[in-house]
């Protein structure tokens, strides 16, 4: 794409004076890295990381069908979401398939906020708008994306720093709970979630709005030790603890059985899109599953790399993601593999270049946030 043509987010300006290295993320001009992966991350783990995620997408779901509709549409049980608490959930095809993975929001009794992964926010919403036309579902649906900026606070540090800009006191914001008040004089959405395995807040703020909760977070950090983070530390984060990201672990060609996401996939509810479909597969057997590996010998996986039996001899799975760990200084990587090959344990080689390295399924996530 061409970079004039690129969507650009309301911080866009503010990653230029901080001297983000931009680059072009699914059609968005966006910071990969400001002062470096390595050192982005390591201040995420030990003080605060602020990422710009305001090209990720929202959708107000609203109306007196609005939970029997997404009931209907994803895998996790909306009907036992309160109003201020969050859930993770997975957007599937008939056949299984994953669509996205996505976070709903209950607003209201009958208000919801999805947000949905960026480069598919289109594609989701011309889903789940023929998923509401097919069954006519009284309730209103609109892409509200544009609406939104998205600010993502993550580190041991982060409630300190955001409580002096608010008057909610946060240590009652529970994990994937909400609250709806002001941060810097800003009405917001204040979420305990995350991406990165630390605790930490996901802010949703009125578009043009952003800047002024992202200078006051980095003014209010600074003393903490905060730094603004990019796309590169975003990923390198999320590998540690085995996060999926959509277009890597989850596509439309994997299923959230076995890409371990069973504990938000209902197949006891009366319906979803996806459920039969997922039944017979899971009493089929699943014919490969999703693991964490770290390499025995040198060499880093990368996305798409073969994976060979520990003799070498036989194709078995497909390195997914892959990274030299900033914390562990370990090579690890997340892949699938056939199903009996997937034991805690168990190793096998992976094809880097010409070279065949060998590795072991470990144990995961690969850093635990210390409690």
């Amino acid at each position: 794409m061409n970079p004039t043509n690129l969507k650009k987010t309301a911080l866009f300006e503010e990653h230029k004076k901080l001297g983000g290295r931009l680059i072009d993320f699914g059609g968005w001009e966006l910071p990969v890295q400001y002062s470096g992966v390595s050192d982005e991350h390591l201040a995420c783990r030990t003080a605060a990381g602020l990422f710009d995620v305001s090209h990720m997408g929202e959708v107000l779901v609203e109306g007196g069908d609005a939970e029997r509709f997404l009931y209907h549409l994803v895998s996790n049980d909306v009907s036992k979401i309160a109003i201020g608490m969050a859930q993770y959930s997975v957007l599937c095809q008939p056949d299984g398939g994953i669509i996205d993975d996505l976070i709903v929001y209950r607003r209201a009794e009958e208000k919801y906020l999805v947000c949905v992964n960026a480069s598919n926010t289109e594609k989701d919403f011309a889903w789940m708008k023929k998923i509401h036309e097919s069954e006519r579902f009284a309730c209103k649906l609109q892409n509200v994306s544009s609406d939104w900026s998205q600010i993502a606070i993550q580190g041991p540090k982060v409630e300190a720093i955001v409580q002096t800009l608010t008057r909610t006191k946060l240590s009652d914001i529970k994990g994937f709970r909400f609250i709806e008040d002001w941060i810097a004089g800003v009405p917001t959405i204040t979420a305990r979630t995350g991406y990165t395995g630390e605790d930490g807040f996901e802010i949703y703020v009125p578009w043009d709005e952003a800047p002024k909760v992202w200078c006051a977070l980095l003014e209010k950090g600074a003393p903490f030790g905060i730094k603004p983070c990019g796309l590169g530390a975003r990923d390198t984060l999320r590998l540690e603890v085995k996060y999926p990201l959509y277009g890597q672990e989850l596509t439309s060609t994997t299923n959230p059985l076995e890409a371990g996401l069973g504990w938000a996939v209902k197949l006891e509810k009366s319906d979803f899109v996806g459920r039969d479909a997922l039944i017979k597969i899971k009493e089929a057997g699943l014919k490969r599953r999703l693991v964490g590996f770290e390499m025995k010998g040198a060499g880093i996986p990368r996305t798409g790399y073969k994976l060979f039996d520990s003799a070498g001899t036989r194709e078995i799975g497909f390195v997914t993601s892959g990274t030299q760990s900033p914390l562990t200084k370990k090579a690890i990587g997340i892949g699938y593999v056939e199903a009996p090959s997937a034991g805690m344990g168990n190793t096998f080689q992976v094809e880097i270049r010409a070279n065949r390295i060998p590795a072991e399924i470990v144990p995961t996530p690969f850093y635990k946030r210390p409690s």
